[in-house]
Parts: structure tokens; C-alpha cells; sequence
């Protein structure tokens, strides 16, 4: 998949379940978008956050991962790096 294909993919699904599953406003999910900000997740809702990344892109962020991530282009960049090592 090209990289341009694999991020549209990325963004639009990452969009699609925090929509789905988080009740996020989707017009708030914009690539400069602070993601904890617009997220205001708790602790246990990061869990959840987790295994539905998990479940779509088939890795498994830690907090680790999470502290590295500012903004949703920070999260897309992230996780197509960790598909590419895949």
C-alpha cells in the first residue's frame, strides 16, 4: 500500500472509531488537533483505546507511546511507523 493510501486509511478509520466508540466530535479530529485535548479520555478510557487500535491496526501502543504523541498527526505518524516495522 503507498503511503499516502496506507495514511488516508489511518485517519479515516482512526476518525471512524473515535467517533463510533468515544463519541468524539468528528470535526474535531484535525490533523494539528492537540489528541488529549480533544480526546479528555480517562485513565480507563485509554485502555479501551488501546485494544481498539489493537483491533484496527494491529498494534498495541503503551503509555510509553502515548506521552511520545501531541496531536493527531503525531498518532497517524506513529502508527504507520509501527505498521511498516510490522
Amino acid at each position: 500500500m503507498s503511503t499516502v493510501a496506507q495514511r488516508q486509511e489511518i485517519e479515516t478509520t482512526t476518525k471512524a472509531f473515535l467517533v463510533d466508540e468515544f463519541e468524539v466530535d468528528g470535526n474535531l479530529i484535525v490533523a494539528d488537533a492537540d489528541m488529549k485535548e480533544t480526546l479528555a479520555l480517562d485513565s480507563l478510557d485509554y485502555v479501551d483505546l488501546v485494544v481498539v487500535i489493537q483491533d484496527h491496526f494491529g498494534v498495541k501502543l503503551t503509555a510509553e507511546d502515548f506521552q511520545k504523541i501531541g496531536t493527531f498527526q503525531d498518532f497517524y505518524e506513529h502508527i504507520e511507523q509501527r505498521i511498516d516495522r510490522a
